[in-house]
């Protein structure tokens, strides 16, 4: 395996990792279990990892969104990262989020 053009090299494809990214403001935080016990999980499962969850955030040019909560999560591909968004798994805990919460979510390709 090589980095090429800003991505994973195997076999002669190029990889790209993918990124979530999520705004949220949670209203009924006592009501979020379900969605926060099996959530990592559902994320690990298709190769996705944590780079921000939560935390103080720095504004250093422009405004930040009105939903303060931010959440950043790395795939290997933007493909893994639709699997997981569409996967049966994390659609059944999906809704449980939100219900309890505002936010805004996207996909973001990767260099």
């Amino acid at each position: 395996m090589s980095y090429h053009s800003g991505g994973l090299k195997i076999l002669g494809e190029a990889y790209m990792a993918a990124y979530f990214l999520a705004e949220i403001s949670i209203h009924h935080p006592k009501r979020m279990g379900p969605y926060l016990d099996k959530v990592e999980a559902t994320i690990s499962d298709h190769g996705g990892v944590y780079l921000a969850r939560g935390g103080d955030t720095e504004v250093v040019e422009g405004t930040v969104g009105e939903h303060p909560l931010k959440v950043l999560l790395k795939f290997p591909t933007m493909e893994k990262l639709k699997g997981w968004y569409y996967s049966a798994e994390y659609q059944e805990i999906l809704g449980n989020r939100l219900d309890n919460s505002d936010g805004n979510a996207m996909f973001i390709d990767g260099v």
